[in-house]
């Protein structure tokens, strides 16, 4: 057995031993395998018989069925990082213990926190590529995925999603008499329906012009593209004077205004919340809240949550994985594999239990998406805690 000796590197003022770099070399073997099996399970449920399907039913060519194919790797991959660090860390410190290596190591004077400490390290830089993946790859990979085959499938029809009460406020700054600015309200946007094509039940407040303020109630309208103007149809425009006085009324047929695009742009948004980032992700709720609707609000607030939270499982599953491993017994590779199975299951299932009850307002945006990982990080230090006094 070689002895523990630490050293220091320049670029850190962490000790690394050649124990860690051992353990280390035994993590990321099992690692990669993870990543490559679960990878595929996942792909094949979730994309693969799916894609075939459109190959044969829908005449989707083969090319783009690939194309597809490669852009779902990404996010599935995503789900695959915490998966196989569970996986490596309990397949290797039980191999180690079944072969009395850790015991070696404890007779040594290596405490099983310091044993366990190389594992959630590990996990810790998985972490961080868990949320490059998750924030920067894989919703640009889903999305443009979810165009391309809807482009296949539907040739140059482009799919526009519906949706009700759009929203959509302007602002100005305002100087005040003492020097200081404030941000009013300059134009509102509403319209009951979006049906693809034309806006429906529209109302629109217009503060933009300093004396005069306008409202414009109209059936329906559309966006112009030759003349980039909005078309509106049967409606009724009021003119209001400064001293809040109706001035004018008119009433049309058909009116064009000159409005900005923005409204139709947010309306013909089809990404769906896993193909946004949290930046992007963010600016939907602020445009939902315009909205009112609290479901989809909190529906929104908890995916956030989750998005923020989920990478740090590689770290919970490092510390479990690693701990459990580390209890003296003598395992196999396929049991390893089934306490990962049986372990990621119970995750997951918590995880949607406690997301669908954030969505019901039960519980907070945060609890509801954060406690799967304080409960795993509690199960985690209290077997920790368990395997340390044997």
């Amino acid at each position: 057995m070689t002895k523990y000796k630490p050293f220091y590197t320049l670029n850190s003022l962490l000790p690394i031993s050649i124990m860690d770099r051992y353990l280390a070399m035994q993590l990321w073997p099992p690692f990669f395998f993870g990543v490559g099996a679960f990878t595929s399970v996942v792909l094949a449920i979730d994309s693969l018989f799916e894609l075939l399907r459109k190959v044969v039913e829908s005449g989707l060519p083969l090319t783009i069925a690939l194309q597809v194919f490669l852009l779902k790797l990404p996010y599935v991959i995503v789900y695959a990082f915490p998966m196989s660090t569970l996986l490596a860390t309990l397949m290797t410190y039980s191999r180690l213990s079944s072969e009395s290596e850790l015991i070696a190591l404890r007779g040594c004077g290596v405490s099983v926190h310091r044993m366990v400490l190389t594992a959630v390290t590990l996990s810790l830089m998985v972490t961080g590529l868990t949320f490059v993946f998750n924030e920067h790859i894989a919703p640009v990979a889903k999305y443009q995925a979810t165009q391309i085959l809807e482009a296949a499938l539907k040739s140059d029809k482009p799919i526009i999603a519906k949706q009700d009460n759009i929203f959509y406020p302007e602002y100005r700054e305002v100087k005040q008499p003492d020097g200081t600015t404030s941000r009013i309200l300059a134009r509102l946007f509403y319209a009951d329906r979006f049906d693809g094509t034309r806006m429906k039940g529209l109302t629109i407040i217009d503060r933009s012009e300093g004396g005069l303020n306008q409202i414009v109630v109209s059936e329906s309208a559309e966006w112009n593209p030759s003349q980039n103007i909005w078309d509106f149809y049967n409606g009724t425009m009021y003119l209001v004077a400064p001293d809040r006085s109706y001035r004018n009324i008119v009433r049309f047929e058909q009116q064009k205004l000159e409005l900005p695009r923005t409204p139709l742009s947010l309306a013909e948004k089809t990404r769906d919340y896993d193909e946004m980032n949290i930046a992007q992700a963010y600016e939907q709720l602020a445009i939902d809240r315009l909205s009112g609707d609290r479901q989809k609000i909190r529906k929104l607030e908890v995916r956030i949550q989750q998005k923020i939270a989920f990478p740090f499982v590689c770290v919970i599953f490092g510390l479990v994985g690693s701990v459990m491993g580390s209890i003296p017994q003598r395992t196999g590779r396929g049991t390893s594999f089934g306490i990962s199975v049986i372990v990621i299951f119970s995750y997951y299932l918590l995880l949607s239990v406690c997301g669908a009850l954030g969505q019901a307002g039960i519980l907070s945006p945060f609890v509801g998406a954060w406690l799967p990982n304080f409960f795993g990080l509690t199960v985690g230090l209290y077997l920790l805690r368990r395997v340390t006094q044997r």
